[in-house]
């Protein structure tokens, strides 16, 4: 039981470490949480949040990853080498590919909501302001994320 509970610490700490150090984990983490609470706004089936959430999380999962492997190559060299500059790339295209395909799911599930919601908002301002002033609150967000990465470097 013991090994167990150190293998969640263990685990926890990696997230916490990839929470502290990587600014790309922060933004996704943020859109993914906004997607989420926007598909409530959109009463979205169940089998829609599930692909939604399997989304998000794949790429989260690909974002740690790619720092797991680029932490790994830098262990074992700081000077520049082909084949850990192919690891490191590769990695880093892995979570391009997750991310891509997150925004195909977005478009797939999202833009006719989003096509009605503008037509119908013509004539119920009320909804359109509602949902502009969240995606405000979301790029608000977003840029003191960016903001505390870029002071802490």
């Amino acid at each position: 039981m013991k090994s167990l509970i150190k293998s969640f610490k263990y685990a926890l700490e990696g997230i916490i470490y990839c929470w502290q150090t990587q600014r790309n984990i922060k933004i996704h983490f943020i859109l993914g949480s906004a997607v989420i609470w926007g598909s409530f706004f959109f009463d979205l089936s169940k089998t829609e949040i599930l692909i939604i959430l399997l989304t998000i999380v794949s790429v989260l999962i690909t974002e740690m990853i790619n720092t797991a492997i680029e932490k790994t190559v830098d262990l074992f060299t700081k000077d520049y080498h082909p084949l850990a500059k192919i690891a490191k790339n590769v990695a880093a295209g892995s979570v391009l590919v997750a991310a891509v395909n997150s925004l195909i799911v977005a478009y797939l599930i999202f833009a006719e909501r989003l096509y009605l919601l503008f037509v119908r908002g013509l004539s119920n301002l009320k909804e359109i302001v509602i949902f502009l002033l969240f995606v405000a609150f979301i790029c608000f967000l977003l840029v003191l994320v960016v903001r505390s990465s870029d002071v802490k470097r």
